[in-house]
């Protein structure tokens, strides 16, 4: 019982632990509950608070850590643009199951209206935001688009200049170690608020939320089953010749540390391990490829924002135009680069999107309960997405049939 009450890897349940207090409390002492709604909300505060920072040295180290200036050309290139594509495909499926499922509309609560206004800015006002007047006002304003292109350009120059720079490199992968921990005692605080923003929903909402939350869950899973197959498996057969089943064989056992662990980092070394040994792909575009994915490449997080951006924008009643969607998925493409490979991290960036986005965050304390259940999907096809990508790239190497910066290994 002291394990669970204080254990690291006891997070989740304490979690589930504090959901099911704040069920009982939003049931039972419904005034009570909705008085300790500040709770909740301190909690989200402290979680926004850490949004820049965690972006900063997230992008940064992924950048930094990667190898020589060598390793950011032809590879580096083709990388990025299988990440991207991939995210963006599977963001495509992901607003697809989600609109036709739409678990947001099944929760019939009169009092669920929002009287501000979606985010839906001009491509000047885009571009704009991006490159803002003032650097450090921008940090300070937690302006999430200023700060990564920032990091990007600001960790490429460190690998440009070499060993001059290795100080601020060091100095920036203790800050990485540092701010996860400081990151690691804020989501200590989790079951805390769950209890809060729980009993709050409960009391303000009813009981009718669940069988949305319930609903959510099967559309998470049904949209990273078919995102999976279409966007990962049929490429990697058709484009490789590998059989479905030769990828299955191999890629279930990164399966069994990711949906144990949530964490991306904590499954890398099983990746590379099966992206060599079981797919045959390259040791030089396997080190360089996967590290790099468990990064910037997010595929779960696709799923992840569309399904969340649907949920809450249906939940609330307001429309998302076509402009707004494509919106939504640029956003969350560059966001997503800057998610850290941590059980729960998605947790914050979800936050910092729907505030992006003009959206309430409310219901992220109610998704919060649940995210370790979503978290097992989402971080599975992450990694699966890490392995799809190297064996791509390997497979373009090799038809190349010539010597490069990363040559083809048997």
């Amino acid at each position: 019982m002291k394990n669970i009450l204080t254990g690291k890897k006891h997070l989740f349940t304490r979690i589930a632990i504090g959901f099911a207090l704040g069920i009982l409390l939003g049931i039972f002492l419904p005034d009570f509950s909705i008085q300790i709604k500040f709770i909740g909300d301190i909690y989200l505060n402290i979680i926004q608070a850490m949004i820049i920072p965690i972006i900063f040295v997230a992008v940064s180290t992924g950048i930094i850590n990667i190898g020589s200036g060598k390793d950011l050309g032809r590879i580096g290139v083709k990388s990025v643009s299988v990440f991207i594509l991939m995210f963006i495909a599977t963001a495509g499926i992901g607003l697809l199951i989600s609109y036709l499922v739409r678990p947001g509309n099944h929760i019939n609560i009169d009092s669920a209206g929002y009287d501000g206004e979606i985010t839906s800015p001009s491509v000047e006002d885009f571009f704009m935001n991006i490159i803002p007047d003032n650097l450090f006002m921008a940090l300070t304003e937690g302006d999430i688009l200023a700060t990564i292109i920032f990091t990007v350009v600001f960790s490429i120059a460190i690998v440009a200049v070499g060993k001059e720079a290795e100080p601020v490199k060091n100095f920036i992968n203790s800050l990485s170690t540092v701010i996860f921990k400081v990151l690691n005692y804020i989501m200590e605080l989790t079951p805390i608020g769950i209890i809060s923003l729980m009993a709050f929903a409960i009391a303000e909402y009813g009981a009718g939320i669940f069988s949305a939350l319930g609903l959510y869950i099967v559309t998470a899973y049904a949209a990273c089953i078919i995102a999976f197959i279409i966007v990962m498996l049929i490429p990697v057969w058709i484009y490789t010749g590998m059989s479905p089943v030769q990828f299955l064989k191999g890629i279930y056992k990164v399966w069994l540390v990711s949906l144990a662990t949530t964490s991306s980092a904590v499954t890398m070394p099983t990746t590379i391990r099966v992206t060599k040994n079981d797919f045959k792909v390259s040791e030089s575009i396997t080190n360089f490829v996967v590290p790099l994915g468990t990064t910037i490449n997010m595929a779960g997080g696709a799923i992840s924002f569309s399904l969340l951006a649907v949920f809450v924008s249906d939940f609330y009643n307001i429309p998302l135009g076509v402009g707004q969607i494509i919106y939504l998925v640029v956003i969350a493409t560059v966001i997503n680069m800057a998610a850290p490979g941590i059980p729960g991290g998605g947790i914050v960036l979800g936050a910092s999107f729907l505030t992006l986005l003009g959206l309430p965050i409310e219901l992220m304390g109610p998704i919060a309960a649940i995210y370790r259940i979503l978290d097992m999907a989402y971080t599975t096809m992450n990694i699966t997405g890490d392995a799809t990508a190297a064996i791509l790239i390997d497979e373009s190497e090799k038809r190349r049939n010539k010597k490069s910066t990363f040559p083809a290994e048997s």
